[in-house]
């Protein structure tokens, strides 16, 4: 993790890609208080919102518009192993259980299922961090 993951409050900055307000408004009210939230709307946006903000955790939504949590997931994955973002802990948001073996083929670092748990996001978060 490199040290420009911390906004300029002090606080790690985790990058949220979801189309769902209230899945945003879930993560947000679980992290809130630790980490800087910001926010990108489709798959699209995640690479460029990387670069831009750096964050040490990205949290995504399987079912983010336009181009998919997963896709989105093995993009980065792709781009940290060519040297061309930092690396970030990746965690996603899924929708059954079943979807757990879609998440370890996109190589996220851990996954919650939804509906968001504040206390399950928070650990899951934070363990995520400490690899």
């Amino acid at each position: 993790m490199s040290e420009t993951a911390a906004s300029p409050t002090g606080y790690l900055t985790v990058l949220v890609a979801t189309d769902a307000d209230h899945v945003h408004d879930e993560v947000d009210a679980a992290l809130e208080g630790d980490h800087t939230v910001v926010r990108v709307h489709t798959g699209a946006e995640v690479l460029a919102a990387v670069a831009a903000h750096e964050p040490a955790l990205v949290v995504l939504d399987l079912q983010i518009g336009n181009m998919g949590g997963m896709a989105t997931c093995m993009d980065l994955r792709l781009e940290q192993r060519a040297d061309r973002i930092p690396e970030q802990r990746i965690v996603m948001l899924l929708d059954r259980d079943a979807d757990a073996f879609l998440a370890q083929r996109a190589e996220a670092d851990a996954w919650v299922v939804k509906p968001v748990d504040a206390l399950i996001l928070r650990r899951t978060a934070r363990d995520a961090l400490a690899t």
